[in-house]
């Protein structure tokens, strides 16, 4: 089993008949532009961990700031739809798809053409180690004329235009590819916003980009402040130091404005991922003991304080294409006595429900005879121990539709052998047969029933309890209108969006 790779996927991903629209904080996306034009002043969660790069996390960060687009992006309901593409259609049975390009210019006046976006897909096609939307495919891309590029894979790719949309393979001017693998995003994306500073990890400046094909941003500019305490965050948000705050702690919501609080219902799950490879539970048996003695709903309630539900399975409520559709877990092993077996449960503080909720877990499981040790760190701090399976367990947030907005991706990269996201170290041939099963079927609905197949296989194995479902918190001021309350938690500011 491949080790997983160092990459943060900041939740997990949303499914193609998510209902309702992104919301907005307010006014309307294509009303006329504010008179003064001011700077959106925004606290982040997450702060760069890859001096944004945009094959790993970073991407998102970039994506949410409006700085990335790619051929295409996903609407409200988790389709794709036309980006710096117009339109496409596949050939070869699905091996390859022929994308048409808009006019558009890259942030250093050269135009997007065909041939510098078949070089950018080509980068990220062979970046090592690769984005996990496309961890499991072989992409290659070549320029048809001026305007056309053909995006190929190894096998027929039914859900290739939603892999496209993931901030990862977003695509950048010629230049800012180096030679050793690096992508200089400075000056180079085709978003409303161009990143024109950067301070390390703990902030960055961007100004609005005129010559943006969708139109002219209302905004002048962002300044960005990376805050990894929440607490730190709502507090800014109430001092009027931010206009907008992501992933507000649920203890804060109570002190803020009402009318600055605004909530979208996510695929984010917060789940256990027992590590099957080592320790206590490489055993079936207490991984069943661990999962029976956890009470989910005293998560929700305590450390989440009804911005969560107890969790249904991997796929929750914002999804309501799994309702009433799942197949019991089978398998099973019988839960053993934990007998006093020191287990360590790590989690990060960058979302403050985390240590809550591991401490309840504590709390639960100490109870069932284990003896728990918690560890809490940064986020930062704590991925490298996490993907080397240093721990016993990890408390750990996924937007299931986060990578491609197809319910089966996730479980190829977080579960199957080769997963480039298995926190789990999971290698069941079982799960591996159903993934791969329904990574062939085409057909939206008859995919999402393999994918709930596929769930009951990886719940079988114990090798994560799912905990809560989430509701994404955003802080808005008052004055903001426009702001992007999006599930697929990819995009926040746009050309809308002001003050």
């Amino acid at each position: 089993m491949r080790t997983p790779r160092r990459r943060l996927i900041a939740g997990l991903l949303l499914t193609p008949l998510l209902s309702g629209c992104f919301a907005s904080s307010g006014g309307d996306a294509s009303s006329p532009r504010s008179a003064d034009g001011a700077r959106l002043r925004v606290a982040l969660a997450f702060g760069p961990t890859e001096t944004y790069s945009p094959f790993g996390q970073d991407a998102m960060l970039l994506a949410r700031l409006g700085v990335t687009e790619g051929l295409t992006k996903l609407d409200a309901n988790g389709t794709a739809v036309p980006a710096l593409a117009e339109s496409w259609s596949s050939e070869s049975g699905g091996k390859s798809w022929l994308f048409s390009l808009r006019e558009a210019k890259f942030q250093d006046g050269e135009a997007v053409t065909a041939k510098a976006v078949a070089a950018a897909l080509t980068a990220v096609g062979t970046a090592d180690p690769a984005p996990s939307a496309i961890s499991d495919v072989k992409l290659t891309a070549e320029a048809v004329g001026e305007k056309q590029v053909r995006v190929g894979t190894a096998e027929a790719d039914p859900v290739l235009p939603l892999r496209l949309s993931n901030p990862s393979l977003a695509v950048f001017a010629p230049k800012a590819y180096g030679k050793n693998g690096t992508v200089k995003v400075i000056g180079t994306a085709t978003g409303p916003f161009e990143l024109t500073r950067v301070t390390g990890a703990t902030a960055a400046t961007l100004d609005r980009y005129d010559d943006y094909w969708g139109g002219r941003a209302q905004a002048s500019g962002i300044d960005a402040k990376f805050v990894s305490d929440g607490t730190a965050r709502a507090n800014a948000l109430r001092t009027g130091d931010v206009d907008i705050a992501e992933s507000l702690p649920v203890a804060q919501v109570a002190s803020l404005d009402k009318d600055t609080v605004h909530e979208v219902n996510t695929a984010r799950n917060t789940s256990l991922y027992l590590n099957t490879k080592s320790g206590a539970f490489a055993d079936p048996g207490l991984r069943a003991a661990a999962r029976e003695a956890i009470d989910t709903s005293v998560i929700a309630k305590g450390a989440y304080e009804g911005y969560a539900v107890p969790a249904q399975g991997l796929y929750g409520p914002a999804l309501p294409w799994a309702a009433g559709k799942r197949t019991e877990p089978t398998g099973r092993a019988k839960a053993t006595e934990p007998q006093g077996k020191n287990i360590t449960i790590a989690t990060y503080t960058d979302r403050p429900e985390m240590p809550e909720a591991a401490q309840i877990l504590q709390q639960q499981l100490q109870k069932a005879g284990f003896k728990v040790k918690l560890e809490v760190r940064t986020y930062a701090r704590l991925e490298g121990d996490m993907m080397d399976g240093k721990f016993d367990a990890v408390v750990y947030g996924r937007n299931m539709m986060l990578d491609t907005g197809d319910p089966v991706t996730v479980l190829a990269g977080d579960y199957t052998c080769d997963g480039s996201n298995n926190l789990s170290f999971l290698c069941d041939k079982t799960v591996d047969k159903l993934v791969a099963t329904a990574q062939a079927v085409s057909d939206t609905a008859k995919r999402q029933d393999a994918a709930l197949k596929a769930e009951a296989a990886v719940l079988g194995t114990d090798a994560v309890i799912p905990l809560v479902h989430l509701k994404l918190v955003t802080g808005i001021a008052k004055s903001v209108q426009g702001a992007l309350l999006d599930p697929y938690e990819r995009s926040l500011i746009a050309t809308g969006t002001r003050r």
